[in-house]
């Protein structure tokens, strides 16, 4: 089993018992979903540290876009309450690589967007 999804459990039941609710809300959500991936489809399995890592960057995209939909209908505390839910789970994502780290990893071509399209 995933030990992010573990790690997700030991810290709802931490946060139950803190009576933290909204992390407790978040996790719990969270949870649902990877369980709902396990047994979607024709067989029931296990995901893997990388799919529940993808499933956590759906979730937390999914909170950002809830976010700014709740910012243009005026409703700015569901709003707070969307980016709250979206901290917790950035929490649990890997940090994202700098710009330079990229361009160690991926160098930069030297033809221009031009001479690019013209090749």
């Amino acid at each position: 089993m995933a030990e992010l999804k573990e790690q997700l459990r030991a810290d709802m039941t931490a946060s139950m018992k803190a009576r933290d609710t909204l992390r407790t809300q978040t996790l719990r959500m969270v949870l649902t979903s990877i369980s709902n991936a396990e047994v979607a489809g024709k067989t029931s399995h296990a995901l893997s540290d990388e799919e529940v890592i993808s499933i956590l960057v759906s979730e937390n995209k999914r909170r950002k876009e809830a976010a700014e939909a709740f910012e243009q209908g005026q409703r700015p505390e569901l709003a707070e309450k969307e980016r709250q839910e979206a901290a917790i789970l950035a929490e649990y994502l890997p940090e994202p690589l700098s710009a330079e780290e990229v361009s160690a990893i991926v160098p930069l071509p030297s033809l221009t967007p031009v001479e690019l399209n013209s090749a």
